[in-house]
This record gives structure tokens, sequence and C-alpha cells, in this order.
């Protein structure tokens, strides 16, 4: 039996309240989600593209879902570890899968910006949140209809033509419960004409002995000459499953750029799909991960060239300790009526261990002689060479380790187009593998007095 049917039967027992918690614009798509998931199940572990993670497994548990909007109460001022030096932010949290604003957070916002729970725009912006919601991400994907049948709030970030946010905004996201529940998350980007913003998202794990099963789904708009910059944090806990899949869609001249950034977590599948519709858009895809113990991260990407005169950018960098195990599965396609196109996929990743895995699977369709296009994986040890080299001039075996897997992420970090937060990740990213935890615990009580002051 699939484990959906569990979510299946909750869903029709529940139906009036789930809606009565939700926007027309959510409701209106519960239907078709349910008919998309009948007589389905979801992805096992040897399905394609789903080499190493079984997520008839992950969802197989007896997960709470809180349909009636419980009020779990997380620790905020607790909770905030994701104050960057030297960057201020517009500021917004997600408790589980309900969306709050900092009281501080529209202060300065350019006229015509909306950001916020779709509840409270529902009455005046159904229109925009009907035009978008739900049309890039597609029911035929069991989890994107899942989430769709179950998520009773969304984040909409709207932002108007020619208008720039001159600082980022910022989501934490927080899982805090006393049983183990699955939060169904759900984001809605739109830029339009001349927009521009970059974005911060931290997801963290309040009550580390517990098991969540966190699942979102994020889609973004990018319109025409516009830019939007994406970095995607997880420090959860060994426990937490996190799947999560994102839909961008770019219009002529638009650039994206989407970093992912696994340090702590439990399993992680994350899905990346970009559809590239206009001429002259520069698509940048990175992503890193450091992981021990039994940690599990599975990256799997999709950039589609529909028309020519573009550029993709693509590097997933992975560091395994343990029994750690990663995998990485990247395609990009090239249509008939793409040419000059230039696309780059690069997948690097060392094993400290005998017993770390990682599976890779980089792969290029393309269906135009008139590119440039390239496509690599590497899988190894660190270089004992160079580590005997250290070790001769002073250095520890240890201090040798920690200076190679250091250098080794350097090229991921150095594409945050945001100084201060590049000087932060590489912070995290010593602290991570020098064993310490990176949960940014240092933020003072001013960082506690704005969460302290939510709407």
């Amino acid at each position: 039996m699939s484990s959906l049917k569990q979510y299946i039967d909750l869903f029709k027992e529940n139906r009036a309240t789930i809606d009565s918690h939700s926007i027309e614009a959510m409701n209106a798509l519960r239907d078709k989600a349910l008919e998309a998931l009948e007589g389905k199940r979801l992805p096992v572990k040897g399905d394609e593209n789903y080499e190493i993670t079984d997520l008839e497994a992950t969802f197989a548990p007896d997960y709470g879902v809180n349909i009636n909007r419980f009020d779990f109460g997380a620790d905020t001022a607790n909770a905030f570890r994701c104050d960057v030096p030297n960057m201020s932010t517009w500021l917004y949290f997600a408790f589980n899968d309900t969306y709050y604003s900092s009281r501080t957070a529209s202060i300065g916002m350019p006229e015509g910006v909306l950001v916020g729970s779709v509840r409270q725009f529902a009455a005046t912006h159904s229109e925009l949140i009907s035009r978008y919601y739900g049309t890039l991400a597609p029911l035929s994907n069991p989890t994107v209809a899942l989430n769709t049948l179950l998520a009773q709030d969304a984040l909409i970030i709207y932002i108007p033509k020619n208008v720039t946010l001159e600082k980022p905004l910022q989501l934490v996201n927080i899982l805090n419960a006393t049983i183990p529940v699955m939060a169904c998350r759900r984001v809605l980007i739109v830029l339009e004409e001349n927009a521009h913003a970059k974005m911060l998202v931290c997801d963290h794990t309040q009550n580390q002995e517990l098991d969540f099963l966190n699942t979102q789904v994020v889609e973004i708009f990018a319109g025409k000459n516009s830019s939007f910059d994406l970095y995607d944090l997880e420090e959860s806990g060994e426990h937490t499953h996190r799947v999560s899949s994102l839909w961008v869609r770019q219009e002529e001249g638009s650039n994206v750029l989407v970093n992912g950034i696994t340090l702590v977590n439990g399993t992680t599948r994350n899905d990346y799909n970009i559809d590239i519709v206009g001429e002259h858009c520069e698509t940048h895809l990175y992503g890193m991960a450091i992981a021990g113990g039994e940690q599990h991260i599975d990256n799997h990407t999709d950039i589609a060239h529909h028309v020519g005169h573009c550029s993709s950018n693509e590097l997933f960098k992975y560091i395994l300790e343990d029994k750690a195990r990663g995998a990485f599965c990247g395609k990009i396609l090239v249509d008939p009526n793409a040419p000059k196109t230039e696309a780059y996929q690069g997948n690097r990743n060392i094993c400290t261990s005998n017993e770390a895995k990682m599976y890779s699977k980089p792969q290029l369709e393309i269906y135009t002689d008139d590119v440039k296009c390239s496509h690599g994986s590497t899988i190894g040890q660190l270089d004992q060479d160079a580590i005997f080299y250290m070790q001769a001039r002073g250095i520890s075996k240890n201090e040798a380790r920690m200076l190679l897997m250091q250098a080794f992420m350097t090229d991921v970090i150095a594409t945050v187009r945001m100084d201060s937060l590049k000087d932060r990740l590489r912070h995290l990213v010593d602290k991570r593998l020098y064993g310490k935890l990176t949960l940014c615990q240092q933020c003072g009580s001013d960082c506690h007095d704005i969460i302290n002051n939510i709407d």
C-alpha cells in the first residue's frame, strides 16, 4: 500500500477544515491534486533519478499534519540563529508551515511590494495569487500534488515592475512540535519586468529529538530583465527529513542565481527545475553539502534551454565523512530551437572515509549543434601528497585536512553575490568542518528583540 493513502484519507476526512483555514486560490487546486494522487505511489529507491532515495519510506511514518492550525509555541528568542553581521534584512518566519512577519519587516519596503502570508493579501490581491499559484509546479509530480493537497498557508513575494529591493529578504524556517509532524510549506515568488531582489532562507529544527518531515514547493517567476538570488541554507537536525522542489521560469533577459547549502541535516532530497523560455537569460545553479554520521543528501537538477542565446552555469560539491550518503543527478536539456546556448555542469566530490558513498549522474541532452556545453564529475579522496607536503612544514595532519576541505568549497562560496553573506558562509563552513555546531548562536539581544516583536 502506498504511503500516500494515509494522507489522502486524512484530506478526505478533513476537507472542510483544511479549506476553512486557507484561501480560494489554494482550495481551487485540491481536487486536481487529489485526482493526480489517486492510485499513485511516491518514488522508491531504484526508480529513475532516485538511485539512493526512497520517498515511499520517507513519508510512511504516521506524521501529524496540523489540520487545525494548533500553535506549538516555538521559542522565537532561542530559534533565531541566522543573524548575518553587517547585513540588514527584511525578516519573515515560518513556524512549521505557518508564515509570520516581524513588526519591522515592512519598514522602508517600496510601494507595491507584497511579502507575507497569502491570507493577509487574499482579499485585495486574489487575482494576482490565482494567476501564479500552482501554475509552475506540476501536479504530475506526486510530492507537488501532495503538498498542494494539504498546504494551508503560503508565503508570497511579489516585486512590481521596475522595483529594486535595496536589502535582502530573509525567511527563517523553524520546525518545532511535541510530536512527529509533517510541515507542508509553500512559497510563491513573482518578479515583474526589471524587478530585482535577493533572498536568504534558513532551515532550523528546534526540537532535535523528534522526527520531522518538511515538504515544500517553491515557485519562482522571473520576468523580463529581472534578477533574483536565492540562498537556501539547511541547518536542521539528524532526525529531520526534507523533501523540497523548486520550479523556476525565466523570461527574456532575466538573471537567476540559486545556491543550496546543506550543513546539518538528517535526510534531504532537493529538486531544482529551471525552464528558460526567453533569450539572453543567465542561470546560475550552485550547491554544497557537508555530511557526516549517517546524513543523506540527494540533489536532482533539471535545466531546460527552450530558446537560444542563453547561458547556464551549474556546480555542486560534496564532502562526505563517516557513513554519509550523497547523490547528484543533473540534466541539461537544449531544445532544437536553442542555438548559441552555453551550458556548463560540474559535480565534484570528496569522500574522506571508506564507508562514505557518493552517486553522481551528470547528463546532457542536446538537440542542436551550435552550442557550447560540457559536463563532468569527479569522486575522490583528499590529496595525500598535499597533506604530506603541509605536514613537512609543521602543519598537523588534522589541520592539513581541514585546510584542503576549506579550499575545496571556496569556489561555491565565491558564487554568493552578497559580501556579508559570503563571509558568514565561510565562517559556518569552517565551523562545520571542524566538527562544531554550525547553528548561528552568536546573535545578540537586538536580534532577540526583533524576534519577540512578531505580528
